[in-house]
């Protein structure tokens, strides 16, 4: 079986509750994930940071840091993914990693991880710097319009849910 494999058969068991075939799982693909993660291949480390939330492996959120800081956009893409579906029950995910999601919503090269980037704040607390950055990026005439669309949804979910609290 091969770790895309792993990752897809992990996903399904996540989703069907099993914790205990998952954990089985995780132990079995532990080094490998770890492996593809670390990969001189941009494909390869891409399809670690994707496997990372498939098995949430969430003692695992120190090796997606890596992702975001990876040179190419696909692993850094693949991270942020990973990194927004680990977070959507636990906010505290985006908290942790809120500077590095800042600076690549505002000032990454490549469209995508930006937009990436905006989604993931949307599963984090509605802190005002947040809603600052969005509110910039979504008012910036100089920005890609699909992003400053993101930024305006993103900021309206954050103060809708602020505004519920």
């Amino acid at each position: 079986m091969s770790l895309a494999e792993a990752a897809i058969r992990a996903d399904a068991l996540a989703q069907a509750g099993d914790e205990r075939a998952l954990a089985t799982l995780r132990v079995q693909w532990d080094e490998e994930i770890e492996a593809a993660a670390r990969d001189s291949d941009y494909r390869v480390r891409a399809q670690g940071y994707r496997a990372i939330a498939q098995f949430r492996f969430r003692q695992k959120r120190e090796l997606l840091r890596r992702g975001l800081e990876d040179d190419s956009p696909a692993a850094r893409g693949s991270a942020l993914i990973a990194l927004e579906g680990l977070s959507r029950g636990h906010p505290g995910d985006i908290n942790a990693f809120r500077p590095l999601l800042h600076e690549l919503a505002a000032r990454d090269p490549n469209l995508a991880v930006r937009r990436l980037a905006v989604i993931c704040l949307k599963n984090g607390a509605a802190r005002s710097d947040t809603l600052q950055l969005l509110e910039g990026i979504a008012e910036s005439d100089e920005t890609d319009a699909e992003l400053r669309k993101t930024a305006r949804v993103v900021q309206a979910s954050l103060k809708k849910k602020a505004l519920a609290k």
